[in-house]
């Protein structure tokens, strides 16, 4: 526990935050760790409903732990640290009459002080002594001892204005020295009053104690013990209540520590107009107008640091490393739900599991320790965390750039795929450079004001910064003559070399950027085109869907219109069922040339559970090759093969094509069944007949071949029911035909 309390000091220290630290605890009713234990989300809740209401300020109370162990060996408290106790009882019954929102009313009424606990707090005044008018005997001792101070102070002021005693007296007024009313005298008194010396004024003069007051001095002192014995007793018995409450004192100091911590943390805020952030789950920071609380009159920061690692060069004292100790330092307030100077609207940091800082020289002579080998012990512990944010500042200090920008690649590389995120400054553009083509590294600039050359201590996201040595060392008061001679040293060709890395690097990153949103918009698009073909699906899959909806409704109707013509032959029906025929045919027709392309020879096809090749098309039949097999087959029973049917872009007019299955005039004289199956040739020979009827026709022909004969016996059993047909028989030398008279 001490280690970890060092290390946070140590942290504070190194993020420049001991002084808002210190400014914080004045606000705490008593001294305690910053860091509060349990959930951080009812923390914030509880927080967040305290700004909203004005609650009294809490009394100043000390650590209670000691105390608690002592009534815990059934100890006898003394009445100051009982009174500690009670100042927090009594604080919570005031708590309780203040208009608190949820969820802080359910808490503190949930504090209910038991009524012995509660009749120890009637025993004390607001100054924290016992009350006299509670205790007849204390009253008198009170009165007493009140009277008695009166006598004392009468009697010195009676001595101090006697003429024997005027020439040794300093001065007229009563000292009080070592707890004692006394006179100041000079050297010879005792000629003039007996008196006891208490002690000696740096001007040589006597503090002296008459003995004509001695025997009130010696009243007053059995009076003050016969009031010590009574306030013993009440704090022997009061101790003793304690005892048996003892987990409940426990539970009050603990929940007053918490409380202490809510109202601080408000108190502080409004003091200051400070701003609470919640830390989010994200590993991203993101900082809108921040300030550091050490700089006086700071720049505000705005930053979005949403990658792994955040690379910051440029300038010379432009603000790197204050910058680094910003990131750092909102992550550690915000942990810790202390208030900061931010826009809370566009603010958002994450959440850390632990905070490092490498940034002091770690050089120690005793040690025999390094720069470069304190660095490089600071990293070695680095690999045995997680979930930890780091900033390192300066990363290259102690030893060769080039070396040491090869090296920590390689380990900030290791590191980061153990969830550590890093924020490094530095003023190589070499470890820049290796670091720029990596998604996950965020650089960052800081600027300066050319025209003025001065930094202005703001920073640009995406670009290395230069380091303006020279400028720096100038504006500093370093002479012109030497700066002008180190440029000459320097050379302009590594200086145009560093120039054409930075524009490099820069011109990547842009590219790379570039090439992302690119990358995104075509993932838009791809996006967009795969919601178009599921939508074309969809409406295909309805379109099907509503046509065999009205094919079934077509069927039940006719179905229903032919049984009613079977029990009632009617001329007027048979020509309606005929236009009903037709109507579908051609809506069919319709649908098929606005929605389908229609299948053309050799397209691959379906036929029931078959798959084969269309080889020719002839009116509504078609002539496909099953495993090697060839069949005539209804054109409308064929679906074409594949995911999805062709859908015609841009339709073509196509001519009228007429269907030479039956021969027509104003009515079919012959009716051709081969290659159909079985309902197919009843729905025909109906339709056949019933065209027939209409136009007046006395004989008609059906062929149905003669094969095994399942047709013609299909057709010979519908002819037997049909009420309209005379006679049929089978042509003579042609079984195939059968004559049908009407």
């Amino acid at each position: 526990m001490q280690a970890q309390y060092t290390n946070e000091k140590s942290m504070i220290q190194k993020l420049d935050l001991d002084g808002y630290i210190k400014q914080f605890q004045t606000f705490l009713a008593r001294e305690k760790a910053v860091a509060m234990q349990g959930d951080i989300n009812q923390h914030y809740r509880y927080i967040k409903a305290l700004s909203k209401v004005q609650f009294p300020m809490p009394p100043k109370v000390p650590n209670l732990d000691k105390e608690l162990a002592r009534i815990r060996k059934q100890a006898v408290l003394s009445l100051d640290e009982i009174y500690a106790f009670v100042s927090m009882f009594s604080y919570f019954n005031t708590l309780s009459t203040v208009g608190f929102t949820e969820p802080l009313i359910s808490w503190i009424q949930g504090i209910e002080i038991p009524e012995e606990i509660d009749e120890v707090i009637g025993y004390f005044t607001q100054e924290g002594d016992i009350n006299p008018e509670r205790d007849p005997q204390l009253y008198k001792l009170e009165r007493a001892i009140k009277q008695n101070k009166i006598e004392i102070k009468e009697t010195l002021y009676k001595l101090a204005h006697s003429s024997r005693l005027r020439d040794y007296l300093v001065d007229t007024q009563v000292h009080f020295n070592g707890g004692e009313e006394t006179l100041l005298v000079r050297g010879g008194f005792n000629h003039a009053i007996k008196a006891t010396v208490v002690s000696r004024s740096s001007g040589g003069f006597f503090y002296i104690l008459p003995q004509s007051i001695s025997h009130l001095k010696e009243k007053e002192s059995a009076l003050l013990s016969s009031k010590e014995e009574i306030i013993y007793r009440y704090c022997k018995e009061i101790s003793a209540h304690f005892f048996r409450w003892e987990r409940f004192l426990a539970f009050i100091n603990k929940e007053y520590d918490r409380f202490d911590h809510y109202q601080a943390r408000v108190q502080f805020a409004r003091a200051k107009e400070y701003e609470f952030v919640l830390p989010s789950k994200s590993k991203r920071i993101k900082l809108e107008d921040f300030a550091h609380p050490a700089i006086e009159k700071p720049v505000p920061i705005s930053m979005d640091f949403n990658k792994q690692i955040m690379l910051v060069t440029g300038v010379n004292a432009g603000g790197k490393t204050m910058l680094l100790k910003s990131m750092l330092s909102a992550v550690y307030m915000s942990k810790y739900l202390l208030p900061f100077q931010c826009d809370v609207s566009k603010t958002e940091v994450g959440h850390y599991k632990s905070i490092e800082a490498v940034i002091d020289d770690p050089q120690s002579v005793k040690n025999d320790i390094s720069t470069f080998a304190g660095r490089m012990q600071e990293f070695a512990k680095l690999f045995s965390k997680e979930d930890a944010i780091v900033g390192v500042d300066e990363i290259e200090l102690g030893t060769d750039s080039d070396e040491a920008a090869s090296l920590f690649r390689v380990m900030l590389d290791a590191l980061r795929k153990k969830g550590i995120h890093f924020i490094v400054t530095t003023h190589h553009k070499r470890l820049a450079s290796l670091m720029a083509s990596d998604d996950e590294v965020e650089l960052v600039a800081a600027l300066y004001d050319e025209e003025r050359r001065r930094p202005t201590y703001t920073f640009l996201q995406g670009s290395i910064g230069k380091s303006y040595a020279f400028e720096t060392a100038q504006r500093y008061g370093v002479p012109m003559a030497i700066v002008n001679q180190a440029k000459k040293v320097y050379g302009e060709d590594k200086d145009n070399l560093n120039e054409l890395i930075e524009k490099s690097t820069t011109l990547e990153r842009e590219m790379r950027t570039k090439i992302a949103k690119i990358d995104e918009e075509l993932s838009v698009v791809e996006k967009k085109k795969l919601k178009l073909e599921a939508e074309e699906i969809r409406l295909q899959e309805s379109h099907r869907k509503a046509i065999a909806t009205l094919e079934n409704r077509y069927n039940a109707a006719t179905k229903k219109a032919r049984e009613a013509l079977k029990v009632k032959e009617s001329t007027e029906g048979r020509r309606l069922l005929n236009v009903a025929h037709q109507r579908k045919d051609f809506k069919q027709k319709e649908l098929a040339k606005v929605d389908v392309e229609p299948l053309r020879v050799g397209d691959k096809v379906k036929y029931r559970s078959h798959k084969g090749e269309l080889l020719s098309l002839r009116g509504k039949d078609a002539t496909i090759i099953v495993d090697g097999l060839k069949m005539r087959v209804p054109l409308s029973q064929l679906k074409r093969r594949g995911d999805t049917p062709k859908i015609k872009q841009k339709p073509k007019p196509r001519k009228p094509q007429a269907h030479v299955s039956v021969e027509k005039s104003s009515a079919s004289v012959s009716l051709k069944l081969l290659g159909m199956y079985a309902d197919e040739a009843i729905d025909t020979v109906d339709k056949f007949l019933s065209d027939a009827l209409v136009n007046n026709l006395n004989e008609v022909q059906i062929i149905h071949g003669t094969g095994g004969g399942v047709l013609a016996k299909l057709v010979s059993e519908y002819l037997k029911k049909h009420p309209k047909i005379h006679t049929f028989y089978r042509m003579q030398g042609n079984l195939g035909i059968t004559v049908v008279e009407l």
